[in-house]
């Protein structure tokens, strides 16, 4: 048992005094079950933590989380599918909602804590860099079609319909989703998907 519990990517790097930062933040806001530090490096680093002084989002690299709050998620049972790409998204998502469901949003929940903030370790413009990034990027196309199978279900069953893992939704949503016509996309969406089937065929006859 802990009062504040901090999170961190194992290649981000802190700015000084974020902990006790995100501790204090917490401790400024007590409706709040989430804080987050912004990012201080990348191309949208300026425009993130702009906007994060007007509205919280919740960076999965570095976010902390009240001990009143883990303390009622453990305690109500639910619980991250096991196959979830980045935890960021359904974190702020609970957060926000108090472990409700979509209809219970407050956005005061989650607050962004300016005075904490994380360094991205870039990578490498190198053929092991490059693969690196390319698996990233399918990663990130696979979490956005992951999220909107999680929209869905914290809008209509909540938090607590929220399945082991989410490939046993997935046969029921490959008509719905296709990769994106962006050049930047399509082939990551195109591998996501794959991905997707390939688990979803993988799954045991009784899940």
């Amino acid at each position: 048992q802990a009062a504040t519990y901090v999170f961190v990517d194992g290649d981000a790097e802190l700015v000084s005094g974020s902990v006790a930062a995100l501790e204090a933040c917490l401790a400024q806001n007590p409706a709040a079950n989430a804080a987050s530090a912004p990012p201080m490096n990348g191309r949208n680093a300026a425009h993130y933590r702009k906007l994060m002084a007007k509205e919280a989002g919740l960076f999965g690299d570095c976010y902390a989380l009240s001990g009143n709050f883990v303390a009622r998620l453990r305690a109500s049972g639910i619980r991250l599918p096991d196959d979830l790409v980045g935890d960021d998204g359904l974190i702020a998502a609970l957060a926000h909602t108090d472990l409700g469901g979509d209809a219970d949003w407050q956005s005061e929940r989650v607050v962004g804590c300016l005075e904490a903030g994380f360094y991205c370790l870039p990578n490498p413009i190198t053929s092991v860099g490059l693969r690196q990034q390319a698996k990233r990027m399918t990663n990130y196309a696979l979490r956005r079609f992951q999220n909107r199978i999680i929209t869905a279900i914290m809008q209509s069953s909540g938090p607590h319909g929220l399945p082991r893992v989410l490939a046993e939704t997935y046969p029921a949503w490959f008509d719905r989703l296709a990769p994106r016509l962006n050049p930047l996309w399509y082939w990551f969406d195109r591998r996501a998907l794959a991905r997707m089937r390939a688990a979803a065929a993988d799954l045991p006859e009784s899940a």
